[in-house]
């Protein structure tokens, strides 16, 4: 026995080479976000071309989301909740795809603002990547839009996929301009929730689970997130054609529609996100 225990003691790794065993590995608060505040600072200095070509990719990604989302509430055997939650959770794919693909969405670009309170980027460097992701987030979400709209997607399922896209379009415009901004207000809190999560993980699987229950829960509740509505609400007007209902239109999309839930967004996610969380760990 005394000479297995001597083996033992001598075999013994050093507590410093030691790997954590109990406790997680994620980074905490606070390296969250100093990571955040590093990734703002290279969002702020990318050339326009890599800027712009992310900004497609990333409104391209956010309509693949909505696209899976429209296809699952499209089923009437479905009830409310079970759509509402089902079609959240199908919807994240498209800022998994942000997130881990790698893109630029504007939603998300909102948590620059701990870089710029920090003095680390400029407030026109910071300006130029919300002006150029914003339409490019456009061209994207609206490209593929009229791309669908080609392909006949909508006559899937007897039809029900197109009438439901038209319906979402539909209640989308015809939301008031107060009801669109507390909306998304309230979608743009949640969503830069789910960033700062993923950017608490290490792995693929990490930052998919930390994204999906954030953006369920905004897309269950029903609030306005202005890149998706980019696609959804362009689709719905390509879909109805010259026959669709007189709320449906690019002037009532733009007026009452995108430019509340944008400014929501941007309070959402700049205000009560990022400069709270610079308040608190942002503070030398």
């Amino acid at each position: 026995m005394k000479v297995a225990r001597s083996l033992i003691i001598g075999l013994r790794i050093p507590s410093h080479a030691m790997p954590e065993i109990y406790g997680s590995d994620a980074y905490s608060p606070k390296e969250i976000a100093e990571r955040i505040e590093g990734v703002g600072v290279r969002k702020a200095n990318l050339p326009l071309l890599p800027m712009a070509a992310l900004g497609v990719l990333a409104g391209g990604f956010i309509g693949l989301g909505a696209l899976y989302f429209n296809l699952a509430v499209s089923d009437p055997g479905l009830g409310f909740a079970a759509k509402r939650v089902l079609g959240g959770v199908v919807f994240s794919l498209g800022l998994i795809l942000v997130v881990v693909a790698g893109a630029e969405l504007f939603t998300g670009n909102n948590l620059m603002v701990m870089a710029r309170v920090h003095g680390k980027i400029t407030t026109r460097l910071m300006l130029r990547n919300f002006a150029v992701v914003f339409v490019t987030n456009f061209i994207g979400a609206c490209g593929l839009a009229a791309i669908v709209a080609l392909s006949g997607h909508g006559r899937m399922n007897g039809g029900l996929v197109g009438e439901s896209a038209i319906a979402i379009g539909l209640a989308k415009c015809e939301i008031g301009m107060a009801e669109a901004f507390s909306k998304g207000l309230l979608c743009n809190l949640l969503v830069c929730l789910a960033v700062w999560l993923a950017m608490a993980g290490r792995s693929v699987v990490d930052r998919v689970v930390a994204v999906i229950f954030p953006v369920s829960a905004f897309v269950a509740a029903g609030f306005e997130h202005s890149i998706a509505n980019m696609y959804f609400v362009p689709l719905a007007i390509f879909l109805a054609g010259d026959a669709g209902p007189d709320a449906l239109t690019w002037s009532n999309f733009l007026v009452n529609n995108l430019l509340p839930v944008t400014l929501g967004n941007l309070v959402g996610g700049a205000g009560m996100v990022g400069l709270v969380y610079h308040v608190i760990y942002g503070r030398e």
